[in-house]
């Protein structure tokens, strides 16, 4: 197995673009759209549930549900495209990063393989399901697989257009999906080109560059707050975390005082660290991160709760461009969630050997 089959061109595009707020219901609409227009396409699940009453019911003979396996679902994707199938192959981003990081890198990556891991859940989104369910080190895993391409879309209508983009770009594609619905960035057509940043606001102050629906958000709150004191910001929406945009970070770089990166992962690895490799190589200047502080989440809430509690939110946006501006360093993030964190970790450590050794006696 030396290379990757050709993929050939795309079919032409169904009519209208889904956008009903939910990143993952426009992806699993535009997979059946595509799937029924080119019959090598072929979605492989992990039991997520959802897919199957839209994939399966139309398609079944290009439908596999693997169940929860997901190292096996990554060798059967790769196996499949080694054939001349087109597999999207569907789990959590926690689990596709962690549980069956070295299929994607063995199987799939170094093979070149048209494999499409599209994962769900992704950072922080998963909530309440807590640190066995959050991806905070997707990003930082996937970007340095070689031959791999990485992307999170900002809302549902970039994700059509990301899907479909996908479906024909040669080697093998991560797509970071989040998990409910959230609010439009774009109204209509996307724009989306892969590894071509967009710019959402222009400023000559400052810029900010996010990926994912909340960080893109947020960026845009903090654009708005900032323009009312006088501050001008531009937003990127850097969608392709790799390929990165490294032209467009090279004139934010020239045009402004600095950078402000956002992103609902790890401060360590992901958008923030791709832009500062790409600065300190080509054009140095300033970079602040906004991210998920190094710890795990340690308290229930939902996705924004998570992110607040984590050290991402406008606030922390427009502290970090104030930062750049002043030439002042920006404080960590307060982490709320981590106090009396060793207390809780000892209680629950006491109450899993307790409840161990009850199971045990009976």
């Amino acid at each position: 197995m030396s290379g990757a089959p050709s993929v050939g061109s795309p079919p032409r595009p169904a009519a209208g673009d889904r956008q009903d707020g939910s990143d993952r219901a426009a992806y699993r609409a535009t997979l059946v759209e595509l799937a029924q227009a080119d019959p090598r396409i072929w979605c492989l699940d992990s039991d997520m549930g959802g897919l199957e009453k839209q994939f399966e019911a139309v398609l079944p003979e290009q439908y596999v549900d693997l169940g929860i396996a997901e190292a096996n679902l990554m060798s059967v994707g790769a196996a499949l495209a080694s054939t001349g199938i087109l597999p999207f192959v569907n789990t959590m981003a926690a689990f596709a990063s962690a549980r069956a990081l070295e299929q994607v890198k063995i199987d799939i990556a170094y093979h070149r393989l048209p494999v499409r891991i599209v994962a769900t859940h992704s950072g922080l989104s998963a909530g309440q399901l807590g640190p066995t369910h959050h991806a905070q080190q997707d990003l930082a895993a996937m970007r340095t697989l070689p031959h791999m391409t990485v992307m999170t879309p900002a809302d549902a209508a970039e994700t059509v257009q990301m899907v479909r983009a996908a479906a024909y770009l040669p080697g093998p594609v991560y797509i970071r999906l989040g998990r409910g619905p959230t609010d439009p960035v774009y109204d209509g057509d996307a724009g989306f080109t892969v590894g071509e940043a967009v710019q959402l606001r222009t400023g000559d102050d400052v810029t900010i560059v996010a990926a994912g629906s909340h960080p893109v958000l947020f960026a845009l709150e903090a654009a708005d707050r900032l323009a009312a004191q006088g501050v001008g910001a531009t937003v990127l929406n850097m969608h392709t975390i790799k390929p990165l945009d490294v032209a467009a970070v090279v004139r934010a770089a020239e045009r402004t005082a600095g950078i402000v990166t956002v992103e609902d992962h790890s401060l360590l690895g992901g958008l923030g660290g791709a832009v500062a490799e790409a600065v300190a190589e080509h054009r140095p200047t300033r970079v602040l991160r906004v991210g998920v502080s190094d710890a795990f989440a340690s308290r229930p809430g939902g996705h924004r709760d998570q992110l607040t509690a984590g050290g991402v939110s406008p606030d922390r946006v427009v502290a970090a461009a104030e930062a750049v501006l002043s030439g002042r360093p920006l404080p960590p993030a307060d982490r709320p969630d981590r106090a009396g964190e060793h207390d809780r970790t000892v209680h629950s450590h006491t109450v899993h050997h307790s409840q161990t050794v009850k199971e045990s006696a009976s």
